[in-house]
């Protein structure tokens, strides 16, 4: 693995913390799925994790709840506790555990509770202030991509390791 550095107006993922670090961005996010828009908002935060593209994180209020389904699925954070798992479905399509929250996270990430994350491999487009988001390699971690951050990023084949 050899580290990117970033350029003028670029972070390196390599740079973020450890534990993660919640920020808050208030540039347009909007994720959209099957022909309408499932969030859109000025009021996300990012979650800067050591290795890891930023994950944006969208309150409840500026999401589409009429086409979310909990699902069973749950997984662990050692740091952010235990997720829970929504399907987007938009007429005859539908995207299983395509989106996450922490319905009641640890006490230092709070502010989660409440907000959506999305998989950007899962839904038809994602934005971050106009600019199309990049979908993180692998199905685990749902990182965004976008031009002002430089990797490598973990969660591409042989790199769960690192």
């Amino acid at each position: 693995m050899k580290r990117i550095e970033p350029g003028p107006g670029q972070q390196s993922v390599w740079d973020f913390p450890r534990p993660p670090e919640i920020v808050t961005d208030p540039r347009r996010v909007v994720v959209e799925f099957n022909g309408i828009v499932i969030a859109d908002s000025v009021d996300s935060v990012r979650v800067l994790e050591t290795s890891h593209p930023p994950v944006f994180y969208i309150p409840g209020s500026d999401t589409n709840m009429d086409v979310l389904y909990p699902t069973l699925s749950t997984s662990w954070c050692e740091f952010k506790g235990r997720a829970a798992y929504w399907t987007v479905a938009v007429d005859d399509r539908q995207a299983v555990d395509a989106a996450w929250g922490y319905p009641a996270p640890v006490a230092a990430y709070a502010e989660l509770a409440g907000r959506f994350a999305f998989y950007p491999s899962r839904m038809d487009r994602c934005t971050v202030a106009g600019i199309e988001v990049q979908s993180q390699e692998g199905d685990f971690y749902g990182g965004w991509i976008t031009p002002e951050i430089v990797g490598p990023f973990k969660g591409a084949s042989g790199t769960l390791g690192w």
